[in-house]
């Protein structure tokens, strides 16, 4: 999902062909990448998901889904993006995040 969402941010500035396509094309574009990741998505969720027989309950995957969302948007905003960086304001709330799925998987 980040390339779907952000991808169009950094190569739409160097390439004459996603930048002349417009929003409509854009948006297809990215919903075409998407695609891929809600088919390996929703079944990951039923698998995972205790009213399906999985060990995680729906609090548990969404916190989850979200930091490994995060992780990987850092990664990709770093290495795509030469002009982000992070702050130790962004290093905070990583604690923040490790101490949310720290209660989120607390009994």
């Amino acid at each position: 999902m980040t390339l779907a969402w952000y991808g169009h941010l950094k190569f739409g500035s160097g390439s004459k062909l996603v930048s002349n396509w417009g929003l409509f094309g854009v948006i297809l574009l990215s919903w075409l990448i998407a695609f891929f990741e809600y088919c390996a998505q929703v079944p990951a969720n039923r698998i995972g998901f205790q009213g399906t027989g999985g060990p995680f309950s729906l609090m548990q995957l969404k916190v989850i889904q979200e930091v490994i969302t995060l992780v990987i948007f850092v990664i990709f905003a770093t290495i795509f993006f030469k002009n982000e960086t992070l702050k130790s304001n962004h290093l905070i709330a990583f604690i923040f995040l490790i101490l949310a799925v720290y209660f989120v998987f607390k009994k």
